[in-house]
């Protein structure tokens, strides 16, 4: 029989879609599936819904716990996990049915420890055409040897955002051992990179890492009213928290220093949180957005991820955001967001 794959699903407040996401799980190829769905204290009616599929399919377990995040969420699945192999579906997204048997047929014959595919940006309004995302590595097949020859730009290849490894891990599939080694490094506080850290760890412990190429089977299910809502005043916080994290976990493993590139990437990141501060606070004034702004460019690991970062392949914009940022040109970074976003969504609009 073929190895045991468990699928860990988090759930919280998603009972308009979680059976879309159950169903194409229980529509997978491959025949050794358990589904394992975490109800992370759902006030609506999800816990209803976990367990009346409990109830219908042997292969489906529930697990309850109290509300901790979606990190501690995909923990405790992972612990009571009885699969060898494990793979992570978001609870409002959807798989194609033949994902994990394509990412274990890979897995088996390159004799790896991660299997990793592409996903789909599929968008609410239909107006919005989906958009494919895959990773930057260019081989198959990485053994040990390859996988470091790739950690000079594993993080960051020198570009805004530039992840040569994609970091969610809903589209890859994982070695049960590779994940267990790993579990007390991530931390549950992280909130904004807590798939990154994860993968991160894995990556560096792995004896072999495969794509399935042009191999697209995740959904990925994208609300357009956050790409204008959702500020996030702590934004800033979370990702200095991403940060250390990652440092944490670059020192612990000992096999290359990763400190430039999580500091390009989190200057990547710093940038995005003045642009979220500016284009996504609506409920203060001017005045109060620019002040923080101005705290955002003089935030100490801020100025010293300005000073010394080591992007070499980023634009125009990104070098200007990064001169205003440096010289606290607050007002500046403002008019710059404000024509750049108004543009951004005049186009969108005649694409629909």
């Amino acid at each position: 029989m073929k190895e045991k794959i468990s699928v860990i699903v988090p759930v919280y407040g998603v009972e308009k879609v979680l059976g879309r996401c159950v169903e194409s799980i229980l529509a997978q190829t491959y025949e050794n599936i358990e589904i394992i769905l975490v109800d992370d204290g759902s006030p609506d009616n999800c816990p209803k819904i976990c367990d009346d599929y409990s109830r219908k399919y042997t292969n489906v377990r529930t697990i309850h716990k109290k509300n901790g995040g979606l990190t501690s969420a995909w923990k405790e699945g992972v612990r009571r996990a009885e699969g060898s192999l494990l793979g992570f579906v978001d609870s409002d997204d959807w798989i194609d049915p033949d994902m994990y048997e394509r990412l274990a047929e890979a897995l088996e014959e390159k004799d790896a420890d991660i299997a990793m595919a592409g996903l789909v940006f599929d968008y609410a309004d239909p107006g919005y055409p989906p958009r494919r995302e895959t990773n930057r590595m260019e081989k198959p097949f990485y053994d040990r040897e390859s996988l470091k020859a790739i950690f000079p730009v594993l993080l960051n290849d020198g570009s805004f955002i530039g992840r040569t490894l994609q970091p969610s891990r809903v589209t890859k599939l994982f070695r049960k051992e590779l994940v267990m080694k790993n579990l007390d490094l991530w931390d549950e506080n992280v909130t904004v990179g807590e798939d990154l850290q994860m993968v991160f760890a894995a990556v560096l412990d792995a004896r072999g890492v495969c794509a399935v190429p042009d191999f697209y089977p995740y959904h990925y299910w994208y609300n357009v009213d956050s790409m204008t809502g959702g500020h996030d005043p702590d934004y800033l916080r979370k990702i200095k928290l991403l940060r250390e994290r990652l440092e944490q976990i670059s020192q612990e493993k000992r096999v290359y220093d990763f400190r430039p590139q999580i500091r390009n990437d989190f200057l990547s990141l710093a940038i995005m949180a003045v642009k979220n501060e500016i284009w996504r606070n609506r409920q203060e004034s001017l005045g109060k957005v620019l002040a923080n702004v101005r705290a955002m460019c003089r935030d100490a690991s801020v100025q010293e991820a300005l000073r010394n970062h080591t992007m070499d392949r980023i634009g125009i914009s990104v070098r200007l955001y990064i001169f205003m940022m440096k010289h606290g040109m607050a007002f500046s970074c403002y008019l710059v967001t404000k024509v750049f976003f108004t543009f951004y969504y005049r186009i969108f609009s005649h694409i629909q």
